[in-house]
């Protein structure tokens, strides 16, 4: 059974940083896409960040472009969101999200549809 779980999340002043990490079970984080998403109060769930854990392709939103960083560590079989320079709007519920596919060669990871999700991290960054 997939499993992934967030966490990392917080309360952090605006230009603070935090560090989310997607610890994923049941499959290898090896060779797949994993993708963060966040959903503000109100609003849509957006795609901030998807990338190949085998190198290449990460792909970022424009919120959050030249401030967040994809990577992932394939020995902990977990996924992470470093997140620099936060700001007021990066305020909301944080998902990670991968679907049952390797691959041998990088893909175009936001091009897929994520099956499998966690249950959220929540980050508040206050101005």
């Amino acid at each position: 059974q997939t499993q992934l779980v967030e966490s990392g999340g917080g309360s952090v002043q605006a230009g603070g940083s935090l560090r989310l990490s997607c610890a994923l079970s049941g499959l290898s984080v090896s060779r797949r896409c994993m993708a963060w998403f966040r959903q503000a109060p109100g609003k849509e769930r957006e795609a901030i960040a998807f990338g190949f854990t085998s190198g290449g392709n990460t792909y970022y939103a424009d919120s959050v472009k030249g401030r967040f960083t994809f990577s992932q560590d394939i020995a902990k079989n977990t996924a992470y969101l470093q997140m620099n320079s936060l700001k007021s709007e990066d305020t909301g519920m944080y998902y990670c999200a991968t679907f049952d596919m390797v691959f041998l060669i990088a893909p175009q990871c936001e091009s897929y549809q994520y099956s499998s999700w966690g249950q959220g991290t929540q980050v508040t960054v206050s101005s």
